[in-house]
């Protein structure tokens, strides 16, 4: 009897608690991650109507969030900025964060690095002598210089303003808020007019959000149903090539679930005081909408909710520095471009010196800094390393057999990072975080 009475207690608290759990949106996430991958592989390709109904819901869900992405990044920045309204405060908070950049980014690249030379499981295999002939058109050779590429970057940071939010130009908008954040800071006194008004824009947008995010679950299942069924039905690359592109993609795998696992929430926990518990509950929806779209800056509307909500950090850190970080702080990319760039390498049968080694270094940090938060845009970003170093650019083409993939979950530690700078710039500013609800 005693344990009849247990059971029926366990099972009147389950049927309590299954409710309150159910309308947990990270559950609701997960169970429509699952619902779409095992739905896809039953239906195999007789899916008919509904998997392009799916692919329908997938491009409108993914369209309604990059149709934020440009106001919410432009006046996120002028708002964070204009807000902090201390110039002195202003440098600190921006030291502060690109700092942190910096150091993650560089401690992702030499994890890469150092993991590529102690392991290197494709050297099974004899490299491939010739490049690969492709008729890729992602990839300009009379653009390689660097200064070429330097002159780029800040033709498309200096432009007009609304000619950069029509056109999705994140390196225009950023530099564009950056300039009138600071202007309306230094200018115009705390509590004025143009302030408010941004701050109403940012309320409204945030409402927009709140929308959006409801159909969340739903977004995820047609984006992963539509996925696993390209990937079922897609072709497969045999021979020596596809062995040696597995055993890369494993090492890239593994070394980004060491940054992710270990580096990332220890800084977190030391120098942002942020439990790993916290952390990891705190981080769990952005980094599932990360491994789903494969962009940071289309994840950027939910990191920027979760870090308010769940990790309780200010308003005013939150709309500076996941902005940002959204376009600068690229530890996945990094890291996968270090690891690339080495593979390649072997693969052309090309002998890295210890100087070449170093300029994969630098030009993986420059590129990743450079590189925009949407899916497989690292790609572009290959190119620069691999005409630092005299790898042949056709290589890129390789690398698209496993980028896919390998985007999604470098995407994921990308955003992860960007949470993890503001929980660390949230402490270097002493800014008091609230305490989060149980």
């Amino acid at each position: 009897m005693p344990g009849l009475l247990r059971l029926r207690a366990s099972f009147e608290l389950g049927v309590s608690v299954f409710p309150a759990i159910m309308r947990n949106l990270t559950v609701q996430v997960l169970l429509a991650a699952g619902l779409g991958v095992g739905l896809a592989l039953a239906l195999g390709d007789g899916a008919g109507q509904f998997g392009a109904l799916a692919g329908l819901v997938k491009v409108v869900f993914l369209d309604a969030l990059r149709m934020l992405i440009a106001p919410l990044i432009f006046f996120s920045l002028i708002g964070g900025i204009a807000a902090i309204g201390n110039v002195v405060r202003l440098k600190t908070l921006g030291a502060a964060t690109m700092a942190y950049y910096l150091g993650t980014t560089g401690i992702a690249a030499v994890l890469g690095l150092i993991g590529v030379f102690l392991i290197h499981p494709w050297t099974a295999y004899p490299p491939h002598a010739a490049p690969v002939e492709t008729s890729l058109a992602l990839i300009d050779p009379s653009s390689g210089s660097l200064l070429a590429i330097l002159q780029g970057l800040l033709r498309s940071a200096f432009t007009n303003p609304f000619s950069a939010l029509a056109d999705l130009n994140v390196l225009g908008i950023v530099a564009n808020a950056f300039l009138i954040g600071i202007a309306i800071a230094v200018v115009l006194p705390p509590d004025n007019l143009l302030t408010r008004a941004v701050d109403e824009i940012n309320k409204v947008l945030a409402r927009v959000l709140g929308w959006i995010i409801l159909l969340l679950p739903v977004g995820i299942f047609a984006i992963l149903f539509d996925f696993t069924q390209r990937m079922a039905l897609g072709d497969s690359h045999p021979g020596h090539l596809l062995a040696q592109l597995g055993s890369f993609a494993a090492l890239v795998v593994a070394l980004t679930l060491i940054h992710g696992t270990l580096v990332l929430p220890a800084l977190a926990r030391f120098l942002g005081g942020v439990g790993i518990a916290e952390f990891i509950r705190g981080i769990a929806r952005p980094m599932l909408v990360a491994l789903s779209t494969s962009s940071s800056l289309a994840t950027l509307p939910v990191t920027m909710r979760a870090a308010e909500d769940n990790l309780q950090i200010d308003p005013s850190v939150t709309s500076f520095v996941l902005p940002l970080g959204a376009t600068m702080n690229m530890d996945g990319t990094a890291l996968f471009e270090a690891v690339g760039a080495v593979f390649l390498a072997y693969l052309f049968g090309i002998d890295l010196s210890a100087v070449t080694i170093f300029i994969i270094f630098l030009m993986a940090m420059v590129a990743s800094i450079g590189a925009p938060g949407m899916p497989s845009a690292s790609m572009a970003g290959m190119q620069m390393v691999l005409l630092a170093v005299g790898i042949p650019l056709e290589g890129i083409a390789i690398l698209l057999i496993v980028e896919r993939p390998l985007d999604t979950i470098r995407t994921a530690l990308n955003v992860e990072g960007d949470m993890t700078g503001a929980a660390i710039v949230t402490r270097i500013m002493g800014i008091r975080r609230k305490p989060v609800p149980a």
